[in-house]
């Protein structure tokens, strides 16, 4: 009985953690203040050349099939991220998540843009 309630007061516990610590579990959304996991200066500088260019191939390499953005963007919508990206680089967070909605990013369900493909589903980035 007492394995029984340690063991679910451990799992509270976990769980819990989780949900109150959204920040820790949940990827970069579009703040471009939020530093992810793999941030470093160099790669920063990197990914913000690959936006300001509009090159899909560098900024493709440097994500490395990683997260569900690369699983979303691809070359023809490219230049439409790295618009919202800049965006969100001035500030205009909400113009750069209506972009990033549009593509089928940034929401928290899962859901975006149905058609052309698309499917409804978990989301993380």
């Amino acid at each position: 009985m007492n394995k029984k309630l340690i063991i679910l007061a451990t799992t509270a516990l976990v769980i819990s953690g989780f949900l109150l610590n959204p920040n820790s579990t949940e990827a970069y959304r579009g703040d471009p203040n939020v530093k992810g996991p793999n941030y470093s200066q160099e790669r920063h500088e990197a990914m913000e050349k690959a936006f300001e260019k509009k090159d899909y191939e560098a900024w493709k390499k440097l994500m490395q099939g990683k997260g569900r953005v690369t699983q979303v963007i691809n070359k023809g919508n490219f230049a439409k991220f790295a618009e919202a990206h800049k965006l969100a680089e001035q500030g205009k967070f909400e113009e750069a998540k209506q972009i990033r909605q549009e593509l089928g990013l940034g929401l928290k369900d899962g859901s975006g843009r149905r058609g052309a493909g698309m499917k409804m589903g978990m989301m993380h980035r």
